[in-house]
């Protein structure tokens, strides 16, 4: 946005519409002054007003239409072709209409005051110019739809093919920040531009190129689920992994020893971060990339899979002045986006957060984030030591590894410090269990442990193709549904997804869920007289505390997931007699 004078305007309307409260306009306000950021987007990130409705305000207050490109439907190709490609991306606006009668031509931008395009536009076209205000991301989709000229899988095994064979095959410098969305790039550039780009359409959170006996084998992760790709011809593996090595700043002369870097990138844009790592294997070496959508490790508390007392007992342990808050899961469980969703409520003027993280996944405004680097001696122990001499109210670790980080971590939350971290357990209960294990005094776990989050991710049934059917309780039982889960029922729906174009296999997205502790007096009291994780287990479900099982069977009969994702993803217990 370059509406500078009139942001206070713009602020007061969303005051006055209730879509604000007075500290936070200021708040937002100040950070404007502090970082030079545009309200607009200030907004739409802190996720405090929704895209739609700052660009239908916005419109309003210029008087001019706001329009929603996903419902305007196919625009003409003879439209299309009155703006050249090039003046739609620089300006990031599209063509919708065309009066011949009055030579008009009109224009949907995201910023509809960027005089400047408007005037380019005029004179190039000799059209009059007619603007109106759609959404950031809606413009970015169109430009991407009717615009980018995408390579098919088979030209661009063609064109790498032709150039190795030829000899001419390159390796191209990386730019700090790329934008794979360059048409003259060389054809090495265009496969890994592909890979990533196909990974990134398809909603994919990690990418595996691996080198088999006579192929290139590529994987997309989506939804915790790995899907086979077209495979690549084998002989372009060396070219593929040292154009991924020079976008994350790696050696492309090391071919014996693991390494990882990290890619930022442009799409659509929008920014995207990529996790590289490089490992040698016997047909050579295999690439690892976990596509870190920002977005989405920032989510509200409300929309991660706590059911109401979760909530509840989440909301109010990271509320508390000082403890310890711990989440555990095994890898791709959803620990960092419960983090990051944590931090995110707290983060505010008033409070000092310091997180130590490997790597920093997300750079949030307000947090103070440290990297570890090992080489230079910068550890999650040492970062957390020189934490406590920059006076921090919260504080975040990103894994607790070992004896000394607990210990510090421990130190910290009984000084009067919010600590959250994540340790690497099978349920909640088993948590407790790996402290004592680890040599930690019972009295200092119990003191400072305020809960923990045991969680995994089990995959949503698509909306779009969700279907009904019917299944006794008599067939549930052996999952550990009971009748008072049902209401007595004896014959119960459940849900399932049929398979349609917008989702895969009948799924579409992953929701979590979870396994609450509360540490109250009485799990205090097992701790320290050092109990079974079993014995902690069994009085914390009397005390009201889900298992992850009964969390996914509660999912599974609000028709968020399926039978299928509860058994695959839950630990069964034993069912109680």
């Amino acid at each position: 946005m370059k509406l500078v004078s009139p942001h206070k305007k713009l602020g007061e309307m969303l005051l006055n519409l209730g879509f604000l409260t007075k500290e936070q306009l200021e708040t937002l306000l100040e950070q404007q002054r502090n970082t030079g950021e545009k309200l607009g987007e200030l907004l739409i990130n802190s996720k405090l007003v929704s895209e739609e409705i700052l660009f239908a305000v916005l419109a309003k207050q210029f008087n001019i239409q706001y329009v929603s490109l996903s419902e305007y439907g196919e625009i003409p190709k003879e439209v299309l072709d009155l703006v050249p490609e090039k003046l739609v991306k620089t300006y990031n606006m599209i063509p919708i209409e065309f009066d011949h009668k009055t030579k008009t031509i009109t224009i949907a931008m995201y910023d509809p005051l960027d005089l400047s395009a408007i005037d380019n536009l005029s004179l190039m076209t000799k059209f009059n110019v007619k603007t109106v205000v759609a959404g950031k991301k809606e413009i970015y989709d169109a430009i991407d739809k009717y615009y980018t000229k995408k390579d098919t899988l088979k030209e661009v095994e063609k064109q790498v093919e032709e150039k190795f064979e030829s000899g001419d095959a390159e390796v191209v410098e990386e730019k700090e920040e790329d934008d794979i969305a360059d048409g003259d790039s060389a054809p090495v550039v265009k496969a890994v531009n592909y890979i990533i780009e196909q990974a990134i359409l398809m909603r994919t959170s990690d990418i595996l190129i691996e080198p088999q006996d006579k192929v290139l084998r590529v994987r997309y992760r989506i939804d915790g689920e790995y899907h086979d790709q077209k495979p690549f011809p084998k002989k372009l593996l060396n070219s593929i992994v040292a154009r991924i090595k020079i976008m994350s700043k790696l050696d492309i002369t090391e071919r014996r020893k693991p390494q990882d870097g990290r890619i930022k990138l442009n799409f659509a844009g929008k920014a995207v971060n990529l996790r590289v790592s490089v490992l040698p294997s016997v047909y050579g070496e295999k690439v690892c990339i976990r596509v870190i959508d920002s977005s989405a490790l920032c989510l509200p508390l409300s929309e991660l899979g706590f059911d109401e007392v979760q909530f509840k007992w989440f909301e109010k342990a990271i509320n508390q002045p000082h403890g310890m808050i711990l989440v555990t899961g095994p890898t791709g469980s959803g620990k960092s986006t419960t983090l990051y969703s944590a931090l995110n409520m707290l983060n505010n003027p008033d409070i000092n957060i310091m997180t130590v993280e490997d790597p920093v996944e997300v750079v949030m405004y307000g947090l103070n984030q440290v990297n570890v680097n090992e080489k230079a001696d910068l550890t999650f122990a040492s970062a957390l030591r020189a934490f406590l001499r920059q006076d921090p109210d919260v504080i975040m670790v990103g894994e607790i590894r070992d004896k000394e980080t607990i210990e510090i971590a421990i130190n910290a939350a009984l000084t009067g410090h919010l600590v959250l971290s994540t340790l690497h357990t099978n349920d909640a209960a088993s948590t407790i269990t790996r402290l004592l294990n680890m040599d930690i005094e019972p009295f200092l776990i119990s003191s400072t442990l305020n809960l923990v989050v045991a969680q995994k991710l089990v995959r949503r049934i698509c909306k779009n193709c969700r279907e009904a059917y019917k299944i006794t309780l008599e067939q549930l039982i052996p999952i550990g549904v009971t009748p008072q889960m049902v209401n007595n029922a004896n014959e119960i729906t459940i849900y399932r997804g049929k398979g349609c174009q917008k989702c895969n296999n009948g799924y579409k997205g992953r929701v979590g869920v979870h396994e609450v502790l509360e540490v109250d007096e009485t799990i205090k009291e097992l701790i320290l007289n050092r109990a079974s994780h079993f014995e902690i287990k069994e009085v914390a479900r009397q005390n009201g505390m889900y298992t992850l099982r009964e969390s996914a069977i509660r999912k599974m009969l609000m028709g968020i997931t399926t039978i299928e994702e509860v058994i695959k993803n839950t630990i069964a217990d034993e069912v109680q007699q």
